[in-house]
């Protein structure tokens, strides 16, 4: 099975809490309160470390108060995890793209997304670095990729030959990200064996659909791990 341990719950849109082969929780671009593809009332009372892709509302909406309710360290390009820390937010631990970091037996590196990056203040929008997408590696040695928002891009046959990712979290909905079509030949390029579809159906504009990848995935021999919202995989 690909994902070799570790086990995955879905809350709609970009949001995963990654539970990993020794038990730390990595939470994925958090947002909960707002989210119409969250379940109802659903919460996280415990997080060993966010992980934050890049600053738009639908990815950090609730980085800071998931944040000071674990005391979970919040991982995130440099510029981000400052705007975190005006926040109040206490445990940071900012990084850029090349670069990588070890947290509770994790090893996280950030590597290139094509996308933007902002937060819509009271005073228009706030900068908060580039875009980022992450190679997390398990304790056990099991390696996932987690895009963030993306399109696709030809330095992910890098990615692949760097750290040979087996797993990745794509975006598949278009308009803002890539669709299916993107996210077929992204696999191609990674050459992982699994992808989980991510930030689709959220909105009438993400158009996007995992059948639509596992058809164009299928000669490839790539598995699509379809989740459904609150549901955990393992």
């Amino acid at each position: 099975m690909p994902l070799s341990g570790l086990s995955v719950t879905w809350f709609g849109h970009s949001t995963f809490l990654l539970t990993s082969p020794g038990g730390r929780r990595v939470l994925v671009d958090p947002w909960l309160d707002g989210n119409p593809s969250c379940p109802a009332g659903a919460r996280v009372d415990a997080a060993d470390v966010i992980l934050v892709t890049h600053g738009h509302f639908d990815h950090v909406h609730d980085a800071a108060p998931v944040a000071k309710r674990t005391g979970a360290t919040v991982v995130g390009i440099f510029e981000l995890c400052q705007w975190l820390e005006g926040m109040d937010v206490e445990k940071t631990s900012g990084m850029n793209k090349g670069g990588s970091q070890d947290l509770c037996g994790i090893t996280f590196t950030m590597v290139d997304a094509r996308h933007s990056s902002s937060f819509a203040g009271e005073g228009g929008a706030v900068y908060l670095g580039e875009a980022a997408g992450y190679v997390v590696t398990f304790e056990n040695g099991l390696r996932v990729y987690v895009a963030g928002d993306t399109s696709v891009f030809g330095d992910m046959r890098l990615i692949a030959e760097l750290y040979r990712p087996t797993v990745a979290f794509l975006p598949i909905g278009g308009h803002f990200t890539m669709d299916p079509v993107e996210a077929a030949r992204a696999c191609e390029l990674l050459g992982v064996r699994a992808v989980i579809p991510m930030h689709y159906g959220t909105f009438p504009v993400l158009k996007g659909r995992p059948a639509q990848l596992r058809e164009l995935v299928a000669p490839l021999g790539v598995d699509v791990i379809e989740a459904v919202p609150g549901e955990t995989l393992s």
